[in-house]
């Protein structure tokens, strides 16, 4: 009974993982269109609702180090806050550089992120006891008095991987869900 239970366990696991793969990335980055969204003084409108409980931007800083390619949109060489947007129904991922929209690329997939995915992927800081000790208060004054209500902090990640054919696939973790977007390090 108990190798028929490991069996099973093993012939859905190889199914699950199949299926995850099953994506023509190569069809998909032919199939989406080139994005024509535009926004006033490429201000983002909704960032003011993102940032308005944090210190600092809830966005995943991205560093390029080489160009990229979506069709006829060139990414050039930099450090972007990768954002995603729904718009008309369609989710897309904005490039900002400086507080400005510089860039638009389709999303071609979104999920859930699994549970406790951030808490095994995010690095933990290494904190000394005075340190400790400072951040227990100040979460105890956060916790318990009412006008310093401490809202959670953004949770993101961001994996890039290298693929065939020169294409290379973003996933970006934001919130409960993830994007999944390609790009082309050559022009098509």
């Amino acid at each position: 009974m108990r190798n028929l239970l490991i069996l099973l366990a093993f012939i859905l696991s190889i199914n699950l993982c199949c299926r995850a793969e099953d994506v023509d990335i190569e069809q998909a980055y032919r199939d989406m269109p080139v994005p024509t969204l535009k926004y006033i003084h490429d201000i983002d409108p909704g960032e003011n609702f993102d940032i308005h409980n944090s210190t600092w931007s809830p966005y995943p800083l991205f560093r390029l180090t080489t160009t990229l390619y979506f069709k006829t949109i060139e990414i050039p060489p930099g450090y972007y806050l990768l954002t995603p947007r729904e718009q008309d129904g369609k989710w897309y991922v904005l490039f900002k550089e400086a507080g400005k929209v510089r860039y638009v690329v389709p999303i071609y997939d979104k999920k859930i992120v699994p549970l406790n995915f951030y808490d095994e992927n995010l690095p933990k800081p290494d904190l000394k006891p005075a340190a400790k000790m400072q951040l227990a208060w100040l979460n105890f004054v956060g916790n318990h008095v009412k006008s310093s209500k401490r809202k959670p902090e953004a949770q993101n990640y961001l994996e890039v991987t290298d693929l065939e054919n020169n294409f290379i696939s973003i996933v970006l973790y934001w919130g409960n869900y993830k994007y999944y977007m390609v790009l082309r390090t050559i022009r098509m």
